[in-house]
């Protein structure tokens, strides 16, 4: 398990919800686990559910742009979780 050490706010650029608390998440290929604040799992959905998006072919340049920044937001807020969920 982990938590995120540099817990931020969202970026003004993120458009979806933000959950009032965290949650633990699962890698569903690994069976890791990982403890995400409210914004760490605010995000990860945000990542989860674009990559779902571009899996039924809809690619939207401005969700691209979203996406690219999500994983880069999530990489420097919790690097050991991204490690295990999104990499």
């Amino acid at each position: 398990m982990t938590s995120g050490k540099n817990q931020s706010k969202l970026p003004k650029w993120f458009k979806g919800e933000l959950y009032p608390k965290g949650d633990t998440v699962k890698n569903p290929f690994s069976g890791e686990i990982c403890e995400l604040n409210a914004e760490e799992l605010s995000m990860y959905d945000f990542i989860v559910g674009a990559q779902a998006i571009f899996g039924m072919g809809h690619i939207e340049s401005e969700v691209v742009r979203d996406f690219e920044r999500a994983l880069h937001w999530f990489r420097k807020n919790n690097a050991k979780a991204y490690m295990i969920l999104l990499d």
